[in-house]
């Protein structure tokens, strides 16, 4: 997702006018204080901060509605990633360059691209500032910052990875090193780490190492691998129908899973990671690895910390149903950066954008906002280099499955959907603002059956 920059010293004023409930006063009951018009390209009737996959989505659809010369985005990073597509880079079955696009290549015609980091956000005044000092105003403001990877916090990372049998899918500076580790083992202990925060696609951190496993299996090296998952969690995934399918698989392929551990310290040079003991504050245990893969700690992106936009945590603090802001109604939020009790994922943030868009489009018409997001999201778990658990479950972390079968088991099919059909659709429907979820095809396949 989008990188952001640093906390600036601007302050965020919190005049009692915005102190309204999310959904009770009518938006022509918002007295928005629109700011005047600024200099050329100072103000866009929809800013958007965030050039991911949320980002751009909405960007596109935002130009339908006002015209692309009334949309800027915000965004310094010249690569737009299709981020799911690493677990399979780093299990050797997809190149990293087939995950990227030059960023003005996926942003939509005529929209203006502003290349650069938002620094603070001013929600009173109807403005952001970015690097330079430039102050850029709005009608309505689009937040689609991602999330922050923190490999700092663990003792020893990043630095670590400039030595061999580490690797992580999380980044695109170090998710070839994870395919390289992975062809380089022989034997020994071969670790999966799960980190006590919040992460992007819960099921990635095991993905890498069914995928390992396999691969390790094809050459003749599994009987001299000792595979563990340390997760900080205190199960193996977090809906149970997919959970009691996972821990089949586990069991079968004799993976060993070490709950409430989390990484705190990585000494490359040794070959050593340490973990402290969740249950037992303070105990510490070092494990020898011969391969190392590492899930990061995450977190809201810095410019969110403190933020008058956030919760106390720095996640943007969005009503769950609707995506509009708790208190700033001309303000809204997608995908990672938000405090949305849902897993992060792209899948996400495709169902998120059409219900963002109708919001929003009410929101413009003076009319409350009716459209309610579920908390769909969804995790294919690979399982295998032609094996994939389409996991579909909504805020209630019940299944919410698209297709008439059950989609707790391990298909063919539904590997070749993640590995072919999901990127086609990112790139060609999700980011033009076309595709809002399988929430319609759910309705047509099952209306099949009746």
């Amino acid at each position: 997702m989008s990188a952001v920059g640093v906390v600036s010293s601007y302050s965020c004023l919190r005049p009692s006018v915005w102190l309204l409930k999310p959904g009770i006063q009518k938006a022509s009951s918002f007295g928005l204080h629109m700011a005047a018009r600024c200099a050329a390209k100072d103000y866009y009737e929809v800013l958007v901060l965030g050039g991911g996959a949320g980002g751009i989505a909405m960007s596109a659809r935002m130009k339908r509605k006002v015209g692309a010369e009334n949309v800027a985005v915000v965004e310094p990073s010249k690569t737009h990633y299709y981020q799911p597509l690493w677990t399979l880079v780093g299990g050797g079955a997809k190149q990293l360059a087939t995950s990227a696009r030059p960023t003005g290549s996926v942003m939509p015609a005529g929209v203006e691209w502003i290349k650069s980091r938002v620094t603070a956000l001013d929600p009173d005044k109807n403005c952001v500032y970015v690097e330079n000092d430039r102050k850029i105003s709005y009608k309505y403001l689009i937040i689609a910052l991602g999330i922050s990877l923190h490999y700092e916090k663990i003792k020893g990372l990043p630095e670590g990875f400039h030595h061999p049998k580490i690797g992580s899918n999380y980044s695109e500076h170090t998710v070839e090193k994870t395919w390289k580790a992975v062809q380089d083992f022989k034997e020994g202990n071969a670790i999966f780490t799960f980190p006590n925060t919040p992460v992007k696609c819960a099921g990635a951190p095991q993905k890498i190492m069914y995928l390992s496993e396999a691969y390790w299996r094809k050459t003749g090296r599994r009987s001299k691998a000792n595979i563990m998952f340390n997760t900080s969690l205190g199960v193996i995934f977090g809906v149970k129908k997919y959970a009691d399918a996972l821990l089949e698989i586990i069991k079968e392929r004799d993976i060993t899973v070490n709950y409430k551990r989390n990484l705190i310290e990585v000494r490359a040079d040794k070959q050593e990671a340490v973990f402290e003991n969740l249950d037992k504050p303070g105990v510490t245990e070092v494990h020898q690895y011969e391969m190392l893969h590492v899930t990061p700690p995450m977190g809201p992106p810095d410019v969110l910390i403190n933020s008058c936009v956030s919760d106390e945590i720095g996640w943007v603090d969005v009503d769950k149903e609707t995506l509009q802001h708790k208190k700033y109604p001309n303000v809204f939020g997608i995908g990672d950066c938000t405090n949305l009790p849902t897993s992060k994922t792209a899948a996400a943030v495709a169902a998120q954008s059409g219900v963002l868009d109708r919001t929003i489009s009410l929101v413009m018409k003076n009319q409350l906002p009716t459209k309610k997001y579920d908390g769909y999201t969804s995790c294919p778990l690979v399982t295998g280099y032609n094996k994939v658990i389409l996991a579909e479950f909504d805020y209630n972390a019940q299944p919410l499955e698209t297709f008439p079968l059950d989609q707790s088991k391990e298909r063919i099919t539904m590997y070749h959907m993640k590995a072919d059909m999901m990127p086609f659709l990112y790139w060609n429907a999700l980011l033009k603002g076309y595709w809002g979820g399988p929430a319609p095809l759910r309705k047509l396949m099952h209306l099949g059956l009746k």
